[in-house]
């Protein structure tokens, strides 16, 4: 096995990583909010947090440098229009994860002082919920576009 092939290799292992930690935080998170049980809520919201921080975090942090170094082995420009998509899309990915992850962290405390108080979840957590949802479909459909580009490089 070369290098090329073993950062690829580490490279595609982050993509699966980013896609499908953001597929299953998405989906908990979602189910747990129809339930409306406000405990079952703060728990996977805890959840959550932690497994954002865990592993699209670690992916996230060494995509760039996998991908910088694939780039390096194989002397791929970076003029490269499929790679300069890519990067902006990466961007673009990046300026809606952020946000997400504090309205995460926001959303879990609420839940877990309503599921403290015995009460409802507040109005804020409503609020935040619904934009963590519509900042999550620019993200997850940037990070997809990657994935096409990286496989496909169309141009």
């Amino acid at each position: 096995m070369t290098l090329y092939f073993l950062v690829k290799y580490l490279h595609v292992l982050g993509a699966i990583v980013i896609l499908g930690t953001g597929t299953g935080i998405a989906f908990f998170m979602l189910m747990a909010h129809r339930t409306n049980d406000v405990a079952f809520i703060a728990r996977t919201a805890s959840v959550v947090v932690v497994a954002d921080a865990i592993f699209t975090l670690s992916a996230v942090i060494l995509q760039p440098i996998t991908g910088g170094l694939l780039m390096l082995l194989s002397a791929t420009s970076i003029t490269e229009r499929w790679l300069l998509a890519s990067l902006v899309l990466y961007a673009i990915a990046g300026l809606f994860w952020i946000p997400v992850v504090f309205m995460q962290i926001e959303m879990r405390d609420l839940a877990r002082t309503a599921a403290e108080q015995r009460s409802a979840l507040p109005e804020r957590y409503v609020v935040l919920f619904r934009r963590w949802f519509a900042f999550g479909l620019p993200g997850f459909g940037a990070t997809m576009l990657i994935l096409w580009l990286m496989i496909a490089k169309p141009f």
